[in-house]
């Protein structure tokens, strides 16, 4: 059995309990019987399987492989995965680079079935860097399973960051985040975006989106997601907005807490 995450609050106070015994529960969650079993039998296994075929006839193999990409949901569709790995990402035209979110193109280039001659599956250090994967994703579930906006503020935490580094262009980096379920939840949250933003043409998600990150942020230039200050400022944004749009009972004087502890009064947040 698993290790259950302890989540002793909601919203943006739950966020700041769960960063301060992270680690610790993290540890006890990656130590759990299930994640060991799971970690033993892929590092086992994994070496020998050169074909995008021989992983998808694996359900126990496929099922740490998705789930380090946040794609356990999907774990049924073996002719689909199959049909994206073997495809690889080196031609613009595979599924995976056609496809608005790119989860499974960083999988495909991961496992490298459809763009080298040996996959990656061989190098020595294959195992540990899918598995590193897989701990961090399955923390964020397990965290989910008690509180779903503090799964999805961890998500974006990792995942900005990272896409803010990438060389593409800052309109690409705007089109990532909106073709992602789980970063334009957060991102669209965090703006005071309508749900119905998502209704629009993607261009004019892209204008609204920049629009408001120039008025919340000062700036709609992707890289400033590289910086803890936006982050912060972010996860706020989006914890404190989530907490009332769900009907929490929290007063004027409880939201501006929220918002200024950490930031100073510089901080302001569209409401």
């Amino acid at each position: 059995m698993s290790y259950t995450p302890i989540i002793p609050a909601s919203g943006y106070a739950g966020w700041k309990m769960l960063n301060r015994t992270m680690d610790v529960q993290k540890a006890a969650f990656v130590n759990s019987a299930e994640i060991q079993r799971d970690e033993e039998y892929f590092r086992e296994k994994i070496g020998s399987i050169t074909t995008a075929e021989d992983l998808v006839a694996d359900r126990r193999l496929l099922k740490v492989a998705l789930g380090a990409f946040g794609l356990s949901n999907d774990i049924d569709n073996k002719y689909f995965i199959r049909k994206v790995l073997e495809e690889g990402t080196l031609d613009s035209s595979s599924l995976a680079n056609k496809m608005a979110d790119k989860t499974y193109l960083k999988m495909s280039e991961a496992f490298g079935f459809g763009d080298y001659e040996v996959p990656r599956t061989s190098l020595s250090s294959f195992a540990d860097e899918i598995l590193t994967k897989y701990e961090t994703r399955q923390f964020e579930v397990a965290v989910g399973d008690s509180d779903n906006s503090l799964r999805l503020a961890m998500a974006a935490q990792r995942e900005l960051p990272e896409l803010a580094a990438k060389t593409s262009s800052n309109d690409a980096k705007w089109y990532t985040v909106i073709g992602s379920t789980s970063l334009s939840e957060v991102m669209r949250t965090a703006l005071g975006l309508p749900t119905s933003v998502g209704s629009l043409d993607v261009d004019q998600q892209l204008s609204m989106y920049k629009d408001k990150a120039e008025y919340v942020f000062g700036t709609s230039d992707f890289s400033t997601f590289n910086e803890t200050e936006t982050m912060d400022k972010l996860v706020r944004n989006y914890l404190v907005r989530s907490q009332i749009s769900a009907g929490s009972t929290m007063s004027s004087q409880s939201v501006a807490l929220q918002l200024l502890q950490g930031s100073g009064s510089s901080f302001s947040i569209l409401l």
